[in-house]
């Protein structure tokens, strides 16, 4: 199954049997969870439900909008929400009275309020079906544009992988030497502070410093973390809140690998360098994962 992305575009036209014409929009952008934000006509509350749980059928994540607008009939009259624009009227009376604001109301501002005005068409069974079909298509067509710029990301973050492994291979690479050099900084280092103290007994503090500064565990896990990442990547689907987990934990390790070896002359630089790199790696990732569904 494909990586997506949550965020994409759709839109369907169609018209139903009964000759009302349609225009379904879907838009969805990253959300930690399936948000759903419907724009329909009144009177069609129903449908919402059923339009609902279509999305989650088929849409794991993501703030989705969507947007029905409905085309009236040739020939077929607008109704008025009277409800709506009396509301409309009482406030805006009432506000000029309160405030001593002269004016009255505009009949062309009062039909631009969304709902004010409308067409007189009924949801019937036919009208619904072609909605529902269209919401279908929509959808289908949204995934493919969220499958085709989750390709792109995917492709982007085995990149970014790869370079982190790279840095990490070079860092276990340098670890011994640098385990060597912290062993000594800190053997000069006692002998300095302790004067005549027997040099076997400095020499295992020493060494026992030098074991708790070692970064072989950090390295085994910055590896095991980026296999993990790799096979969720090849498993797909609905990995976004895994993946974005597998960071915080790579992250983890860089910052324990970075604060083990500071202080340390010579290759234990080097290693601050690639640290340094796997966090902006790490970073970079991250801000792709947070748009995967």
């Amino acid at each position: 199954m494909a990586i997506r992305s949550m965020t994409g575009y759709a839109q369907v036209k169609s018209q139903a049997s009964d000759g009302n014409a349609f225009t379904l929009s879907l838009k969805s952008v990253n959300h930690r969870f399936l948000d759903p934000q419907l724009r329909l006509p009144g009177e069609m509350e129903e449908l919402e439900i059923r339009i609902r749980r279509l999305l989650k059928d088929r849409l794991a994540r993501g703030h989705v909008e969507v947007t029905l607008n409905v085309a009236p009939r040739e020939g077929e009259g607008f109704e008025l929400n009277r409800s709506l624009v009396a509301g409309y009227l009482a406030a805006f009376r009432k506000a000029a009275q309160e405030f001593n604001a002269p004016g009255e109301p505009d009949l062309n501002v009062i039909f631009r309020i969304p709902g004010a005005l409308g067409s007189v068409t009924q949801m019937n069974g036919d009208f619904a079906a072609a909605v529902m079909t269209a919401v279908n298509e929509a959808i289908t067509r949204l995934n493919d544009m969220r499958e085709e710029e989750g390709r792109g990301m995917e492709a982007e973050l085995r990149r970014r992988l790869d370079s982190l492994e790279a840095a990490t291979g070079e860092v276990s690479r340098l670890r011994a030497a640098v385990t060597r050099a912290y062993m000594e900084k800190i053997k000069t280092r006692m002998q300095e502070l302790l004067g005549n103290t027997e040099e076997d007994r400095i020499l295992q503090e020493a060494a026992l410093l030098a074991e708790r500064s070692d970064v072989e565990e950090e390295l085994v896990r910055l590896q095991t973390h980026i296999q993990h990442f790799r096979s969720l990547l090849d498993q797909g689907g609905e990995v976004g809140k895994k993946l974005d987990f597998l960071l915080q934990e790579l992250n983890r390790e860089a910052n324990t690998l970075l604060s083990k070896t500071s202080g340390v002359a010579g290759e234990g630089l080097r290693i601050t360098e690639l640290g340094l790199l796997m966090k902006s790696e790490i970073e970079k990732c991250r801000e792709q994962v947070q748009n995967i569904e």
